[in-house]
């Protein structure tokens, strides 16, 4: 019953007296803050941190870590709005032909003309790709290892150039990374025999720290464990294998003989087209059917009243 009451007070109110007691109770809990360490109700639960156990001690070394975090919140360099706008648009322009609510589908939208096409051209291994999808691989290193196609290709080079294990270490770490939770540990002993045991067969080059603290936590594994040396290959091929590629005739003879789909012929209002095998309704035949019945019983009766009214 108080609540209720509560309710039609404050619809009584008026719009200002509303803004004000809204203000009010935003500034009381901003100033009734718990403070760090301290018990709050709303930290406890299934899915929250306890805090009776985490409890931070106030005392001087809090507020020391307190006041160096805060110092060196104000000192991090932070990007500009209008770069970052500027980053935003370039982006935009970038895939502006890559997207096909912006620019549409080549050679149509199979969600509207029923042509399954596009589909067909772009599927994860095709003959001849299209010539928009081998400049997407340009954008970005990230834009050719998602695309099956580009992997297979950029493994095609770097086989020539012999450094074809840095791929196929980084392919073997993401099926650790997503796979089966019941194959780490065998995963990760494949992983290890394969690329990072001494003598093994497709050795990979990785610095003395990021290979310690990878044999530490092969002790241990888990499907992470090779991240540390998996972001290392990564950017080894990125700054190293990556921008060759992207020079080498392998791609330009990729992107020379990549098609470009030619425009099917679209109505002017593809939405409104009529619904093929569609059957009228079965009320509609019968009305339709009595309309028809009617007109042809007034015609001859219409005829013959004015006939006589001549006579």
């Amino acid at each position: 019953m108080q609540a209720r009451e509560q309710l039609r007070a404050s619809k009584q109110r008026r719009k200002a007296d509303r803004i004000v007691l809204e203000c009010q109770e935003q500034a009381y809990w901003l100033t009734n803050k718990p403070c760090p360490g301290a018990f709050d109700v709303l930290d406890l639960g299934p899915e929250r941190c306890n805090v009776l156990s985490s409890r931070v001690a106030l005392n001087a070394d809090h507020y020391k870590r307190e006041i160096e975090h805060s110092r060196r919140a104000l000192g991090r360099n932070r990007v500009k709005s209008s770069i970052c706008l500027e980053s935003f648009m370039k982006y935009s322009e970038q895939y502006l032909h890559h997207d096909p609510i912006m620019s549409g589908c080549l050679p149509s939208n199979p969600w509207i003309s029923d042509d399954t096409s596009h589909w067909t051209i772009n599927t994860d291994m095709v003959g001849t790709p299209t010539r928009l999808r081998v400049e997407r691989w340009s954008f970005s290193f990230m834009e050719l290892l998602n695309d099956s196609m580009g992997r297979r290709e950029f493994m095609i080079y770097l086989e020539k150039e012999f450094s074809a294990e840095n791929l196929c270490f980084w392919v073997a770490c993401e099926d650790l990374r997503h796979g089966e939770s019941s194959k780490i540990i065998l995963k990760v002993e494949e992983v290890y025999k394969n690329f990072l045991a001494p003598g093994a067969a497709r050795w990979v080059n990785i610095d003395s720290r990021t290979m310690e603290r990878t044999l530490e936590g092969i002790k241990r594994p888990h499907r992470f464990i090779m991240d540390d040396a998996q972001m290392h290959i990564y950017f080894l091929m990125k700054k190293d294998s990556y921008p060759r590629y992207l020079k080498s005739e392998l791609y330009k003879n990729m992107l020379a003989k990549a098609i470009v789909p030619q425009e099917t012929k679209k109505s002017v209002f593809p939405f409104m087209r009529r619904q093929r095998h569609s059957s009228p309704s079965p009320a509609m035949v019968t009305q339709a059917t009595e309309d028809d019945g009617k007109a042809k019983g007034a015609g001859p009766t219409g005829t013959s009243s004015t006939t006589n009214s001549q006579i």
